[in-house]
């Protein structure tokens, strides 16, 4: 295997072939971390912008510390990072399907893993996070009906192109009003997404949430000397 390319990790998993990869790349003239669901790339390290700004923005939404907050998955640990930046942050959730990936980060072979690890604040916890959204326990089995300040979630590349059919009923209004029902009151939805702000979707947010936008994260792409976007998707639940 080439110098400038290691495979660290390969998985076969029931949602399809896993690998954790780290190349050398002459671009950027640095070393990339790439997760990769079969010929799909779930998260690189090269494009991380969007990712640091879903974390960053749903949290300056929020006043007061001791703040409760969950990250919907894990990927290469961007958002959880960014999350835990903030002494605001009383407790940090990260869910993610894929325990393959969690391993990774508690081995450390991913570098977010060791911060992710050593902050007394952050749990790392293997499940659907889309099946406990709808779960009568919610978010936490261990503390049915717990409300959280923030769910901040990168999973799926947008609420249209979805890495299962299952998570479909979230992005609809009845499943982001049981997902509102998760939060304090004031509390923050925030996604992210590789497609443009979507209309259709904002309103289905409208329905389940007072306060609604759509923000367009614009950086640079070294791979194609271009300028790209994403969007992040932000709700806020009635105040008290």
């Amino acid at each position: 295997m080439s110098a400038r390319f290691q495979e660290l990790d390969w998985r076969a998993t029931p949602m399809g072939e896993l690998s954790l990869r780290r190349r050398q790349d002459p671009t950027v003239g640095k070393e990339v971390y790439e997760i990769k669901l079969d010929d799909d790339f779930l998260m690189s390290s090269l494009f991380t912008v969007a990712e640091v700004e879903v974390g960053r923005r749903a949290l300056a939404e929020l006043p007061g510390s001791g703040l409760d907050v969950v990250v919907g998955g894990l990927g290469l640990g961007y958002t959880a990072l960014t999350v835990l930046e903030s002494a605001n942050v009383g407790s940090l959730a990260v869910i993610d399907a894929l325990g393959e990936v969690i391993e990774w980060h508690e081995q450390g072979l991913i570098p977010a893993g060791a911060t992710l690890a050593s902050d007394p604040r952050c749990t790392l916890v293997h499940g659907d996070f889309f099946a406990m959204v709808r779960s009568p326990s919610g978010l936490d089995p261990a503390a049915p009906g717990r409300r959280y300040h923030a769910v901040v979630v990168d999973i799926d590349h947008s609420p249209q192109h979805l890495l299962h059919p299952s998570h479909a009923g979230f992005y609809e209004p009845e499943g982001l009003r049981v997902l509102a029902d998760r939060l304090h009151p004031g509390g923050v939805f925030a996604l992210w997404s590789n497609d443009p702000p979507d209309e259709s979707f904002v309103a289905a947010l409208s329905a389940a949430f007072t306060e609604v936008k759509a923000e367009v994260i614009t950086f640079h792409n070294p791979l194609q000397n271009r300028e790209a976007a994403n969007t992040v998707y932000l709700a806020k639940t009635a105040p008290e």
